[in-house]
């Protein structure tokens, strides 16, 4: 049972009737306990005459999967199964950051009967989000008083990442078709695969003249190269302490998967094979042998969970999982937070033993606001801000140095450039013939 605001203002309303009858000699109170007694029978009577919310079975449809910030349309069905008409308040159990309404939903069931609610959620938060039960207040005809009872109604919704950065693909798969097509690579060597012939012109490599083909045409013909296809791009992202830092309006961590999910795009586009694994010292999500179509839901679906974890991540590890991966990656991109010297020698020491296998590269997701920060001198707080963003800046620099000396390359943005640049990167490899 529960009592609704009408009956504190109807007990207040008693005083009126107190006063006129102690003003006829009756004693304030025994008028004042008769009044009292008689607001408790009237509750007591509307909350036994409501319907039973014990008697309702609750429906849900949730859809399994849904982007983050994107709005969810979620219902619940609620069929009346008892004897008398249930007229109340309904509110879904669902996790603040689901984004469900705050309002609870009014319902109004005939008995025998059932009746749709929608709940829409604006979800805030990656990963699974659940509702494990559904309340429902019936309330009695005086708006006095009624009665609640929980429901159990499972339902749950995968969150997953936005992938906001979607909208550079179609510009990055015109470059790539440009670069299959018109501007194929001339250059006999590693990374390079047959295209076709043409007319050997002056200034033409001599050593791409196939003499079978010229015997045949009776003129000079030349082999062209394009970048092979069919290579394997192996990513890592760090999932350790470093990930968990805010970088916009983002975690750094966020706009790892960012540039992951826009490289696994083009780079199955482009006809390669994608591999993931998220790790710091153990497999937070693994996706591999999974070509086409089918890569991008794979890739979303095994992100939503995986939340940073406040430990050093093993770096000789996630190493191993590479070469666990594939035995011939030709790519390897690892997305992780080195920005501090001290914390980046493990990093550093890993690095030497795949740059040797594989073109390595590195990116970093850093603050946009630190050079603002570091010339900033209005203040007296200020000068001690732009001391340390100046520091910050200066270690950076020196860890991309030791990146770059390792044999790797190192690739520096804010949230939004990050997966831009990587995938910019990977295209003149394409270009170049070196991938």
């Amino acid at each position: 049972m529960y009592v609704t605001g009408r009956l504190p203002l109807l007990v207040a309303l008693g005083v009126i009737p107190v006063v006129l009858l102690s003003a006829a000699g009756v004693g304030a109170w025994p008028a004042s306990a008769g009044w009292a007694l008689l607001c408790a029978v009237l509750a007591g009577a509307d909350a036994a005459v409501a319907g039973d919310p014990r008697t309702i079975r609750v429906d849900r449809r949730v859809p399994p999967r849904a982007r983050l910030g994107e709005r969810v349309d979620t219902e619940l069905w609620i069929a009346n199964d008892g004897t008398r008409r249930l007229r109340g308040l309904v509110r879904d159990a669902w996790q603040p950051t689901a984004g469900a309404p705050l309002a609870r939903i009014p319902l109004d069931v005939p008995p025998g009967e059932r009746r749709r609610l929608e709940v829409p959620l604006r979800p805030r938060r990656r990963g699974e989000l659940a509702s494990a039960f559904v309340v429902v207040r019936a309330l009695g005809p005086l708006g006095l008083a009624g009665r609640q009872a929980r429901t159990d109604a499972r339902g749950a919704v995968r969150v997953l990442p936005p992938f906001a950065s979607r909208r550079h693909l179609p510009s990055r798969i015109a470059r790539l078709r440009e670069l299959d097509g018109n501007t194929s690579v001339q250059v006999r060597g590693r990374g390079t695969e047959f295209d076709s012939l043409r007319a050997y012109v002056r200034g033409d490599d001599v050593r791409s003249i196939d003499w079978r083909a010229t015997a045949r045409a009776g003129t000079t013909m030349l082999r062209t190269w394009r970048p092979e296809r069919d290579r394997h791009v192996v990513i890592v992202i760090d999932t350790g302490r470093t990930s968990a830092a805010r970088v916009g309006d983002g975690t750094r961590l966020d706009a790892s998967m960012e540039a992951a999910l826009l490289l696994s795009a083009l780079a199955t586009r482009a006809g390669d094979h994608v591999h993931l694994v998220m790790f710091d010292r153990v497999v937070r999500a693994r996706v591999t042998g999974v070509d086409g179509a089918a890569l991008l839901p794979a890739l979303v679906d095994a992100m939503a969970p995986v939340e940073p974890q406040l430990i050093d991540t093993d770096w000789d590890g996630a190493l191993a999982q590479v070469r666990a991966l594939t035995s011939r990656p030709s790519l390897i991109v690892l997305l992780t937070a080195q920005d501090a010297p001290e914390a980046s020698r493990g990093f550093l020491g890993s690095l030497h033993s795949i740059t040797r296998r594989a073109r390595v590269l590195v990116g970093t997701v850093t603050d946009t606001s630190l050079p603002a920060i570091a010339t900033a001198r209005e203040h007296g707080d200020d000068v001690y801000r732009a001391a340390a963003a100046e520091h910050t800046l200066r270690d950076a620099e020196l860890v991309a140095s030791a990146v770059e000396r390792a044999g790797a390359d190192a690739i520096a943005a804010g949230p939004e450039d990050l997966p831009v640049r990587i995938v910019d990167r990977y295209l003149a490899l394409k270009a170049a013939g070196r991938l």
